[in-house]
């Protein structure tokens, strides 16, 4: 078993397990999808890192089965329904089916009352046999009120043995619902090794066996990794968005095109310096590491902005190409430098992962270290480089005061 601690602060989202893979269909299809839900459970236990393998469900639970003869039942004025509740009462007491209490007269305290046949003289399939029916008595309904007796030869209750035969078998401790179909799970921890990398090693059993399933059965890999790539999505999508409408923000500022896409050229170096830093540090890519992501983006732009609106600025005094992006990188380079040390240093406990569930949001600080120190030689190199190359220069603004006295 996975060693407990608290610290974790893992959500299984109602599961026992990180991994659940759930093999549904109909009750027809049991005895197949059980075949397969072991062989991929076996399987299963063969991927590093996952641990504690097991079905959710026990189907192999010792039961006794007992089988109602409809025709004797029928003839003593019995129904499947007469017998089960009778046994029920028998074995578990009639507090549940027909709940009644006895008041004291002299005190007016309520005290329950309930029948069961004492457990000590159930110990063997003879005994329980032996179970009284209420035929030809007055007749507990299911509702816990008295129906009328039913006629019959005599007034001694008839034995269970005289209509039904009680034997051994083996049947599911629990039964598992998912849109009505019935289900079973097969469940796994992670120890030693990133969930990622376990849920795409189960993932690709999956695919193998989903060939295989009986008609109208289907699997689908739950629990932790399900949420992990909603989320995964969910920000891939939202950093997209986010370049995009800064773009565009930056185009309406600017009033060019060009402008805002040179101060984009920092970004592809904020993404490899992701990736380095994650990589060095053996992190894998986690919802924090996608956070960290979207702070980079925003520091590496912001310092991308100062550096190319200073060239933008000397190319309109009519100052070379390359002599303005020199003079951008150099007379900005303190200022990126600060802000960029400034978030470094900042996120560098983080980072190390210190404390009671510090190691959960380590990949932000990792992200955000490795993106903003690739961002800023991005930032102090490549895009002053990008910004000569391409030869741009920005149309002259002209003085308000100037345009209104020609118009004049």
């Amino acid at each position: 078993f996975l060693a407990a601690d608290i610290s974790t602060q893992i959500l299984n989202f109602g599961l026992s397990a990180p991994i659940d893979v759930r093999l549904t269909g109909p009750a027809a299809n049991q005895t197949a999808n059980l075949t397969i839900a072991r062989d991929l459970a076996s399987r299963m236990a063969t991927i590093p890192g996952a641990v504690d393998v097991h079905l959710a469900q026990v189907v192999d639970t010792p039961q006794l089965l007992v089988d109602v003869d409809r025709t004797a039942a029928e003839d003593l004025g019995l129904t499947m329904r007469d017998v089960a509740s009778d046994l029920l009462v028998s074995l578990s007491s009639s507090s549940q089916t027909a709940p009644n209490f006895w008041m004291d007269p002299k005190t007016g305290v309520q005290y329950p009352v309930a029948v069961q046949t004492p457990q000590t003289r159930i110990d063997s399939i003879q005994a329980l046999e032996t179970t009284p029916l209420s035929s030809g008595s007055v007749r507990l309904a299911s509702s816990g009120s008295y129906v009328s007796p039913t006629p019959a030869s005599s007034l001694r209750p008839e034995l269970l043995s005289n209509v039904a035969s009680v034997s051994h078998g083996l049947g599911p401790t629990n039964v598992t619902h998912f849109n009505i179909a019935r289900t079973i799970d097969v469940q796994a921890g992670v120890d030693g090794a990133d969930l990622a990398s376990v849920a795409s090693g189960v993932q690709k059993l999956i695919d193998g066996v989903r060939s295989h399933l009986p008609r109208g059965s289907t699997i689908l890999l739950t629990g932790q990794p399900q949420a992990m790539n909603a989320s995964f999505s969910g920000l891939g999508i939202g950093i997209v968005a986010a370049v995009i409408l800064v773009y565009l923000l930056m185009a309406v500022n600017f009033q060019s095109w060009t402008e805002p896409l040179v101060i984009l050229m920092a970004l592809p170096g904020t993404l490899a310096g992701i990736v380095w830093g994650l990589f060095v540090t053996g992190t894998t890519l986690s919802v924090p590491a996608l956070m960290g992501t979207l702070m980079s983006i925003g520091v590496a732009t912001a310092n991308s902005i100062l550096v190319v609106t200073f060239a933008i600025e000397r190319l309109r005094e009519g100052v070379a190409p390359v002599d303005a992006a020199l003079n951008a990188g150099r007379t900005r380079l303190r200022p990126v430098i600060m802000t960029a040390t400034a978030m470094i240093l900042g996120m560098l406990p983080m980072s190390l992962g210190l404390g009671d569930g510090g190691e959960q949001n380590a990949p932000l600080g990792r992200a955000v270290i490795g993106g903003l120190v690739f961002a800023t030689l991005s930032t102090l190199f490549f895009v002053p480089v990008v910004l000569s190359a391409i030869g741009y220069h920005p149309p002259a603004q002209v003085d308000e005061g100037e345009a209104k006295g020609e118009k004049a």
